[in-house]
């Protein structure tokens, strides 16, 4: 194949996970539960810590920044994949792979960012409950969130732009469900060498940065909490911090599992069904662990949409009585 210049070239196809005409409805079926599940499971978390004046904490106005970041990040790659099924077709733009790149980066890192903040705000909480409070004010909270913004938006400027340099072969199938930058530098037909390393160099410093901050953060809330003498005071700070240490672990867990696969493997395949655990489950299932396991979650929801307001037609029950 001809190489060509990247100014003139107009499509990639994403080869997506079959080439089996049958088994398309069920993909399609698939992806679209699981992406109206996240998109809705999500919601209701914003929505709940909007509307319950008991959830305005430094804690839940970051679970609903992750959750709005989790509904964008899976409505990158999800409406694309049930378009291209349903049109029969593998085709993506130049300028709209790009633009899926950009965004898919942006909100990874960002969910990144934003992990690492909610176990600050459980460090605090824990090991400096008295001064809580006065750290984590509105200001901090804002200031956080905002730098996880910018740093986000700017690493996946810097990746977008360094791929537009880049020069593919004409007819560039992708094999994956969406513009995955790895396999975009891998199918470049240029010297790819600085895109590697900016890759390489990104995922210590942005990846393994926040990583190290997580694991400094529990070490202490850890050692915080075996000095706590009663099994009660153990248990109730441990229960604070159950379900963000549960979304880490999934959220960690699912995306090396992706890398370390696709290394031993060496399968595109492979690489792309694992993939899905953490661009579309990882999404779908953190609403369910923090509904699940958290009771001020709970507590909202049943005095939001009234789950347990079984009281008053009782008491118009006894009302009607002689």
């Amino acid at each position: 194949m001809e190489p060509g210049n990247n100014t003139h070239f107009s499509e990639f196809f994403l080869l997506g996970f079959s080439k089996d005409p049958k088994l398309q409805p069920l993909i399609y079926g698939l992806f679209l539960s699981m992406y109206l599940i996240a998109v809705f499971g999500n919601l209701l978390i914003i929505l709940v810590t909007i509307s319950d004046s008991h959830l305005h904490t430094p804690m839940y106005f970051f679970l609903s920044n992750l959750s709005f970041v989790d509904i964008c990040f899976t409505s990158t790659t999800i409406p694309k994949i049930l378009q291209n099924i349903e049109n029969q077709s593998k085709v993506i733009t130049y300028e709209g792979c790009l633009v899926q790149v950009y965004f898919y980066i942006f909100f990874a890192g960002l969910d990144d960012f934003l992990l690492t903040v909610m176990a600050y705000d459980r460090f605090v909480a824990i090991c400096h409950p008295l001064h809580y409070t006065v750290i984590m004010n509105p200001r901090l909270c804002g200031l956080l969130v905002l730098v996880s913004w910018m740093m986000s938006a700017m690493y996946s400027l810097l990746q977008t732009l360094m791929a537009l340099q880049l020069t593919f072969c004409t007819e560039v199938e992708i094999p994956h469900f969406f513009c995955e930058l790895n396999q975009m530098v891998q199918l470049a037909c240029s010297d790819t060498f600085l895109n590697d390393m900016v890759m390489y160099l990104a995922s210590v410093l942005l990846a393994g940065g926040p990583f190290a901050g997580i694991l400094y953060s529990y070490s202490k809330i850890v050692s915080s909490i075996r000095r706590i003498s009663s099994t009660q005071g153990k248990f109730k700070a441990f229960s604070t911090c159950a379900s963000h240490l549960s979304v880490v672990l999934l959220f960690y867990c699912t995306s090396l599992g992706v890398y370390l696969s696709s290394a031993a493997t060496h399968s595109s395949d492979s690489s792309a069904t694992a993939s899905v655990m953490y661009t579309v489950v990882t999404p779908m299932l953190n609403p369910f662990i923090y509904s699940l396991r958290n009771k001020d979650i709970k507590r909202a929801l049943k005095r939001v949409y009234g789950i347990v307001a079984i009281k008053r037609p009782i008491v118009l029950g006894h009302m009607k009585c002689p």
